[in-house]
């Protein structure tokens, strides 16, 4: 792990191989372990794997910026192979009236509005998986209960829906370099790219949601056209990949700990907490890019200007330097402090939306459920910075 030719630890560890996205936790401790921050030959970037370190730098935008991008690719050493993300690629001052727009449009009336909707959306869906007993959580609850409800928020026309999780999917390993993984998700989306283009635009939404809210922003001369269209393709995968991967996330935890799942039905006060600690135990955004402005010192290392730094969001929230006994799934702990949604200004700015989608849908098995239990080899899902699974199949007990 460690160069003797050099003041800093120097790891051949690839972030982006299949055994680590396989199972990513063994590694987390090593790079934790080895220092502050570990230099990666493999791809000449830097990274961060502990909590103190991970949340003061996404918390410190104008050292470590967002602008040249969140993925392993500086945007400033060549032209974009994609539109940058006008909320987690800019920085102040673009970023303040993007956020300020998305921030009115995501605000807590908006959602109170839509908890009737996604409360009986959860509650039919429910019904159904408990009636057939067995089915996969991913595909049947997981991927199915958010395609749902968050297009209809969005105000998306219903057909085409299912190009939304290749397009999420290609987007995300798009932060990656370009592997295999990242090659196959760009072959299985380009049939839904032009859905997906298309769909952004104002006269292919409906006129009530939060898309027509976006656009509604540009009327007022809050943001460009062009802008308008991006911040709703935007929003396709700000309120869709983290409910999507959270709720199998929270379906492999009960299952597997069918105490929690108990201690939730006994106390469903502690919905909202639950969903949090699922977040932390089994963070469903597994890192993002950062690059440095100027030269910064982390414990006596220095990270010089312009540099990638790669910051580990799933391993901060399993550093036991933070959090005691870090890999136990418990929801009577309050994870105030983990990262899965980010930190400082560019915090996830959908996470409202996931967190209403997950009260209603786990309250709505809370209401039915008596037992989680897995009935087959759950199967992950690889990609480069989201923890997916695949497929999880299951067996659940009515009350």
């Amino acid at each position: 792990m460690l160069t003797t030719a050099t003041r800093h630890p120097v790891s051949d560890i690839d972030p982006f191989s299949d055994a680590f996205l396989t199972d990513p936790y063994p590694f987390h401790e090593e790079l934790r372990e080895a220092g502050p921050v570990v230099r990666l030959e493999r791809y000449g970037i830097w990274t961060m794997a502990r909590h103190e370190q991970v949340s003061a730098a996404l918390a410190d935008w104008q050292t470590f910026s967002s602008g040249a991008g969140v993925g392993i690719d500086d945007f400033r050493k060549g032209r974009p192979w994609r539109p940058k993300s006008l909320l987690l690629e800019v920085d102040p001052p673009l970023h303040t009236r993007t956020r300020t727009v998305m921030n009115r449009v995501l605000a807590a009336p908006a959602l109170r509005g839509l908890r009737e909707t996604f409360g009986a959306e959860a509650a039919k869906l429910a019904d159904r998986l408990v009636a057939r007993r067995r089915f996969d959580a991913i595909a049947d609850l997981a991927d199915a209960y958010p395609l749902q409800v968050f297009p209809d928020a969005v105000g998306l026309r219903p057909d085409g829906r299912e190009n939304l999780l290749p397009y999420g999917n290609m987007l995300f390993n798009s932060f990656g370099p370009r592997n295999a993984l990242f090659r196959a998700s760009e072959a299985a989306c380009k049939p839904a790219l032009e859905w997906i283009f298309e769909s952004c635009a104002r006269e292919r939404l409906a006129p009530q949601g939060f898309g027509a809210a976006i656009w509604a922003a540009y009327d007022r001369g809050e943001i460009e056209e062009s802008e308008a269209h991006i911040l709703v393709r935007a929003l396709l995968t700000a309120g869709l990949d983290t409910t999507v991967n959270g709720l199998g996330s929270a379906i492999l935890a009960f299952a597997t700990h069918p105490d929690q799942w108990q201690i939730l039905l006994d106390d469903t006060s502690l919905l909202k907490v639950a969903f949090d600690e699922v977040l932390r135990w089994e963070s469903p955004v597994q890192t993002f890019f950062r690059t440095t402005t100027q030269p910064v010192d982390i414990e006596g290392i220095e990270i010089p200007q312009d540099e990638k730094v790669l910051l580990f969001l799933s391993s901060a929230n399993r550093d036991p330097r933070r959090w005691e006994e870090p890999e136990k799934f418990d929801v009577r702990r309050r994870p105030t402090g983990h990262v899965a949604l980010g930190n400082g200004i560019h915090v996830c700015v959908g996470q409202m939306v996931a967190r209403l989608e997950a009260e209603m849908m786990l309250g709505a098995l809370a209401e039915r459920v008596k037992r989680i239990e897995i009935v087959g080899e759950p199967k992950r899902k690889l990609n480069n910075t989201l923890r997916s699974l695949a497929t999880l199949p299951v067996e659940v007990t009515p009350l």
